[in-house]
C-alpha cells in the first residue's frame, strides 16, 4: 500500500522543467543478439559526431556496457536512490560528452522509491539535462521492468539477427510495443550481407503489415559479421573506438545518422520531460 501510495504521489508531483534529451531504448526479443555492443557504440558515434550523450545499463542482470567502454564501476543507480551515494557518483565519465549511468534491478528501484529520495535524485542529475541523447540498453524479452523502459522512451529500436528464433522473438516484441507506439526500428545484427539483413526485416515487416495496423516499421541498418566484430565482442572493446575505418563502424555511423535525421523531422512535437522525468514515467510504469 505504501509503496503504490508513493508511486500515486511520484506520479502527481509536478513535472520538472522539460528538456531536450531523446530517449532511445535498444531492445530484443532474446539475448545474445549484440544489443549492448550496438548500444555502446552507438552512443560512442553520436558523442563523436558532437552530440552529449549518456547510456543508461538497463539490461539487469547481465548490465556489462562498463566492461565494453573499459570503466570500472562501484556503484549504480540503486545506490543513489538509496541514499549510499550522491546521484553524480553514479555518473561515470567515458570520454568529454560522453556518460555511463549503470542500473541496477527493477524491482529493487520500486522498493526504494519514494518522494524525498526522488527530490534528491532530480536535483543531481542537472548534468544530464544537458543531453542530446540517452541510449536506454534495455533486457531482452517482454518482462515487466523491460517493458516499463521501452513505454517510457522516445524511439524503440529491435535487434535481431538471421535466425528462426530470434526474428520470431523480434516480432513478439514489435507486437508488443505496438501497443503504446505507432513507430519502431529494427536493425538487423550479424547478417552475412545487406542482402540477408534486408530479407530478414522484410519477412517481419510483412507480417507486421498484416496484423498490427497503423504501426510503422523502419529499418535503421544492417550489420555484418565479420572478425573484427567477434574479436571486439570476445575482449569486450569499443570497435568503433580501435577501429573507426571498420564496415562495422561505417554501418554504424549510417545507423546514428539515420537517428539524428528522424529526431530532426520530429523537433516540432512536444519535447518530452528530462532524465529526472523520464525517471518519473519508468516508476509510473512499474
Amino acid at each position: 500500500m505504501n509503496q503504490a501510495s508513493n508511486l500515486e504521489n511520484l506520479m502527481k508531483a509536478p513535472a520538472t522543467q522539460k528538456g531536450k534529451t531523446k530517449f532511445i531504448a535498444i531492445t530484443s526479443g532474446k539475448g545474445g543478439v549484440g544489443k549492448s555492443t550496438i548500444s555502446a557504440n552507438l552512443s560512442y558515434t553520436l558523442c563523436k559526431m558532437g552530440y552529449k550523450v549518456g547510456v543508461f545499463d538497463a539490461d539487469i542482470g547481465l548490465a556489462n556496457l562498463d566492461l565494453i567502454f573499459g570503466v570500472k564501476t562501484n556503484k549504480n543507480i540503486l545506490h543513489a536512490l538509496k541514499g549510499e551515494a550522491k546521484f553524480d557518483e553514479v555518473i561515470y565519465p567515458i570520454e568529454d560528452g560522453l556518460y555511463l549511468i549503470p542500473g541496477d534491478s527493477g524491482d529493487e528501484i520500486l522498493k526504494y522509491a519514494n518522494q524525498d529520495i526522488l527530490d534528491e535524485f532530480i536535483d543531481g542529475s542537472r548534468l544530464l539535462d544537458s543531453l542530446d541523447f540517452m541510449i536506454i540498453d534495455t533486457g531482452a524479452g517482454i518482462g515487466e521492468v523491460t517493458r516499463a523502459f521501452l513505454n517510457a522512451s522516445d524511439y524503440v529500436v529491435v535487434v535481431t539477427v538471421p535466425d528462426p528464433a530470434a526474428i520470431t522473438d523480434a516480432y513478439a516484441t514489435i507486437k508488443i510495443n505496438s501497443k503504446t507506439k505507432t513507430e519502431l526500428f529494427v536493425i538487423v545484427n550479424m547478417a552475412t550481407s545487406q542482402k540477408e539483413g534486408m530479407g530478414v526485416f522484410t519477412k517481419i515487416q510483412n507480417v507486421a503489415k498484416k496484423n498490427l495496423s497503423g504501426l510503422e516499421l523502419n529499418l535503421l541498418g544492417t550489420l555484418i559479421s565479420s572478425d573484427a566484430v567477434k574479436k571486439s565482442t570476445k575482449y569486450r572493446e569499443l570497435l568503433c573506438r580501435v577501429e573507426p575505418l571498420s564496415n562495422f563502424s561505417f554501418s554504424i555511423k549510417q545507423i546514428a545518422k539515420m537517428i539524428v535525421s528522424k529526431v530532426e523531422q520530429n523537433m516540432l512535437e512536444t519535447p518530452k520531460e528530462n532524465f529526472s522525468g523520464f525517471f518519473k514515467r519508468i516508476l509510473g510504469y512499474l
